[in-house]
């Protein structure tokens, strides 16, 4: 049986010499552009959404109907 997770699952994991990328994913109508930073040596996240920290690793989904959201991810 698959989780179910209420949003979009943000897990990156890339090579050690890369700074970081950015990318837009388009999931269920809503574009996140995400901008991706190593800042340490692992693929733990910490992330921001619109500007503001969030716990875990999943982008919830808007909830006022928007359709663009921010993401900034930082892998330590």
């Amino acid at each position: 049986m698959r989780p179910t997770y209420a949003g979009l699952k943000i897990a990156p994991v890339i090579p050690s010499d890369w700074d970081g990328f950015a990318v837009t994913r388009v999931f269920r109508g809503v574009a996140y552009h995400i901008q991706i930073e190593r800042q340490g040596p692992g693929n733990n996240v910490a992330l921001k959404v619109n500007g503001q920290p969030i716990p875990g690793d999943v982008v919830p989904f808007p909830e006022n109907g928007g359709k663009t959201i921010e993401v900034e991810v930082n892998l330590t």
